[in-house]
């Protein structure tokens, strides 16, 4: 957090002439020894603070120092406003510290910046949670996000199937999924990191430790490695297929889209094809799921493999037959 602290600093020094050690000190929650390493490291980052001793002194911008934000384009300013996910914010109870900061950003824009700002918002909303949901707040997110912020190992226990199991945590990131929020971490301080949904959490307590962080941790390519393996580890049956041209363009709408094109380049298919396409294998979840997405392609796809399905989606296209005449 001390790249926060910072800058905290220095918009202080901006808004006073002169601030004593101890002035802020308590500002910013530390001690005047942190304050002076923090003077020394913004003056060598090229921030002119100025330290006066003695009992008038203190610390100051000189000449009139501001950092006003202004080289930020209008375009930065927007992509900048809409980085922020107003109702994951609120639900690790950082919503009012979001919302102080973005009026502390506004409040330091030039005047062109700050408009092309302002007008994100009432252009771009960002709904995370899936249709048809009712999203709520699982309980013990915010103690998880302290922990994850903070880098300190939590006690947790987790429910797993009928059972409830206890772990040491070493808690690495947060990732917001479709209105479900998942916790990335370590178990038991060893291996590789794994995926917890926070909501089956039915305890955290933080023992009071750190953990030390892996440097070389990427927390989006580790969630896109393991969305792409638990998507595919739901892939558990095979089934041969003849598409029509219209079906083979339909298909990955309404299966895996992935596998579906995998499938369909591994059987030589084209989008400018006018042939049906012939000995399509598809990895499906199960057979009773690949019978319900099939139903929507309707006459542009024939199951030739497994005999049940064939004879599942048979049966359907006769009593369908039997409804329209």
């Amino acid at each position: 957090m001390r790249a926060a602290r910072l800058i905290r600093m220095v918009l202080l020094l901006q808004s006073r002439p002169r601030m004593t050690a101890a002035e802020l000190a308590g500002e910013l929650g530390v001690s005047e020894r942190t304050v002076a390493r923090d003077a020394e490291a913004l003056s060598e980052a090229g921030i002119p603070v100025y330290a006066e001793r003695g009992g008038a002194g203190g610390y100051a911008l000189v000449g009139g120092y501001r950092t006003g934000l202004t080289g930020l384009a209008p375009e930065e300013a927007q992509a900048l406003f809409l980085s922020g996910v107003p109702g994951a914010l609120r639900e690790m109870g950082l919503g009012e510290a979001a919302s102080a900061a973005r009026l502390k950003v506004s409040a330091a824009l030039a005047p062109p910046v700050r408009e092309a700002s302002r007008a994100v918002g009432g252009r771009f909303h960002l709904d995370a949670p899936a249709w048809y949901t009712r999203p709520e707040a699982p309980e013990l997110l915010a103690p998880l996000a302290e922990a994850v912020w903070d880098d300190r190992r939590v006690a947790a226990t987790y429910r797993r199937g009928d059972r409830e199991v206890s772990r040491e945590l070493e808690p690495y990131g947060l990732v917001l999924k479709a209105g479900v929020w998942y916790l990335c971490a370590r178990a038991d301080g060893a291996g590789q990191a794994r995926v917890y949904r926070v909501d089956r959490f039915t305890g955290v307590r933080e023992p009071g430790t750190r953990f030390a962080r892996d440097t070389g941790f990427d927390l989006a390519e580790f969630w896109r490695a393991r969305a792409e393996e638990f998507a595919r580890s739901l892939l558990r049956e095979e089934i041969r297929l003849r598409l029509s041209p219209a079906g083979a363009g339909k298909l990955p709408r309404v299966t895996d889209p992935r596998a579906a094109r995998e499938a369909l380049e591994a059987a030589g298919w084209r989008e400018d094809a006018t042939e049906w396409v012939e000995d399509v294998v598809l990895p499906v979840e199960s057979l009773e799921v690949a019978f319900d997405q099939l139903l929507g392609l309707g006459p542009e796809a024939e199951v030739v493999a497994p005999p049940w399905l064939r004879e599942r989606l048979g049966e359907a296209a006769r009593r369908m037959a039997g409804l329209y005449g």
